[in-house]
């Protein structure tokens, strides 16, 4: 298992393929494990590292637990470094589309192009009682219910109504693998998010994806952030959920691949 030992954390992280880097950002109950069909199928293009964020799988726990996805980007930047890359195509779902633009609007001089899938306004998009609502539920769940548990009443809000036994049970396995540490952390995050200004900052050509049937993050809340942010495409995933990229990986790897096919490979 690779893992970059930074300043204060250990991020473990998957690769393969070669070529231009790939880099994909997990979301709040995932991990790298939720990944394995970009892994796979887009190594003959590119090099695909899916980093477990601080707190993730196989990464350390953080002493302190983050607040703001700008720790997270942090990180990010750190890992980078660690890893020698200053030039990336960097693709973020959810929780981890927070962290992609937080990171992109900071160090737009090292993304080639940005894809955000299921993106999330976290803060921004809710009213101040139904923001701390979410933000209790959130931290009871990870703190009272048994992770296989959480994984078992969560995963179904995550999927579209026909997603298979299959992915219904992979969802599960990696949701249940959730920690207090990063779970904890990306709530909070989540609870003081407001992005939305810098959207229209953003410099780089932009990808924006999102399941038809999400029912977490819907498709009118990924409009919002095609609307907003200068040069992007927007692609809709047929008959799929929060979680599209496993619901429908093979229309969701093309997506991919037709967009960054027209970008192109930075000379740094």
């Amino acid at each position: 298992m690779p893992i970059s030992h930074l300043k204060e954390l250990s991020i473990h992280f998957q690769e393969s393929g070669e070529g231009q880097a790939l880099v994909i950002l997990h979301g709040l109950g995932n991990n790298s494990q939720s990944w394995k069909h970009q892994l796979n199928e887009l190594k003959e293009q590119y090099r695909v590292i899916v980093w477990d964020a601080p707190g993730y799988g196989g990464s350390s726990d953080l002493k302190e637990e983050f607040r703001d996805f700008s720790e997270f980007a942090n990180v990010l930047k750190e890992f980078l470094d660690s890893l020698g890359l200053d030039s990336i195509y960097l693709l973020g779902h959810s929780m981890g589309s927070a962290i992609a633009i937080d990171f992109t609007s900071r160090f737009p001089h090292m993304v080639d192009a940005l894809i955000i899938s299921d993106a999330t306004r976290g803060a921004a998009g809710l009213s101040r009682e139904e923001n701390e609502k979410k933000l209790q539920n959130r931290l009871n769940s990870i703190e009272n219910l048994h992770p296989t548990e959480l994984a078992r009443k969560r995963v179904k809000a995550l999927l579209a109504p026909n997603a298979s036994a299959e992915v219904i049970k992979e969802a599960e396995r990696i949701m249940s693998q959730v920690r207090l540490s990063g779970y904890r952390s990306v709530s909070y995050s989540l609870s003081n998010l407001n992005q939305m200004e810098i959207l229209s900052s953003l410099s780089v050509p932009t990808l924006v994806m999102c399941g038809e049937l999400d029912q977490v993050t819907p498709v009118s809340e990924s409009q919002i952030f095609h609307e907003l942010i200068p040069n992007s495409e927007f692609v809709i995933v047929p008959n799929t959920g929060h979680l599209c990229y496993q619901e429908d990986p093979k229309l969701f790897n093309q997506s991919v691949l037709n967009f960054l096919k027209n970008q192109p490979i930075s000379q740094k």
